[in-house]
């Protein structure tokens, strides 16, 4: 479950981020460590995530939270490059991984399965298609709970 003060640090970190020429990809509070843990994820578009992106994200983002004290209590900022994730989610991902075996879970059975693999196609508006077996399915993303690339199926 995502901690209650995620969606405010994002609307922070992402500006920061922007001004940057970064992204932020993924934000995680860990709450259950002592003392807590801001994990922010960073990808510069441009080229590699380097150790320079993420020093200076760490030391921009953290004149901001100390400036809004959104955080009341100690924790440790940690920024960092999330490398090639096994689960896609934006555009630039799917389109990367065009042609990649894929595994896509579902909320409710598709075609009487909770979980399709098969070669990624395409994602649009509304629906994403996989080549199965040399045939294009068409999954609605209404019904999808995530979709990652499939190693056991390269």
């Amino acid at each position: 479950m995502t901690h209650p003060l995620v969606p405010q640090i994002i609307d922070l970190a992402t500006p920061v981020a922007e001004d940057l020429g970064l992204e932020v990809v993924k934000v995680v509070f860990h709450t259950n460590q002592s003392p807590p843990v801001l994990r922010v994820d960073i990808r510069n578009p441009k080229q590699d995530t380097g150790l320079d992106d993420c020093e200076r994200m760490s030391r921009n983002l953290e004149a901001s939270l100390d400036s809004v004290s959104i955080i009341p209590d100690t924790y440790v900022l940690e920024v960092s490059s999330p490398g090639i994730s096994q689960q896609l989610q934006t555009d630039r991902e799917f389109i990367s991984f065009k042609g990649f075996p894929v595994k896509i879970c579902t909320s409710s059975p598709h075609q009487g399965q909770s979980s399709v693999h098969g070669k990624l196609v395409r994602r649009d508006e509304k629906s994403v298609y996989l080549n199965k077996k040399g045939r294009v399915i068409e999954i609605p993303r209404s019904n999808i709970t995530s979709v990652q690339l499939d190693e056991e199926r390269d």
